[in-house]
């Protein structure tokens, strides 16, 4: 099953001529792609999956979904591995 997982765009730069942000997960920030949403902006929210967001979607439902995935405990991919 493929899940999107939002995130709030907190910083927005290009890397090798790529749009490219940093995105707030809940306290987890990672690198994210968003050449498929040239339009956000920083402070919006988008759907990511695999490291690409796919579309923006507003703050209620960026929490709605957050909190859907995780009381299905489907927010692994976020936890920092153990040593």
């Amino acid at each position: 099953m493929c899940l999107g997982i939002p995130g709030k765009v907190t910083k927005i730069y290009r890397e090798h001529d790529v749009l490219m942000g940093k995105v707030d997960f809940g306290g987890v920030s990672k690198q994210v792609c968003l050449e498929h949403v040239p339009e956000v902006t920083p402070g919006q929210y988008v759907l990511v999956h695999v490291g690409f967001a796919l579309s923006a979607i507003d703050e209620e439902e960026a929490a709605r979904v957050f909190e859907f995935l995780e009381g299905m405990n489907q927010l692994d991919e976020l936890e920092t591995p153990s040593p």
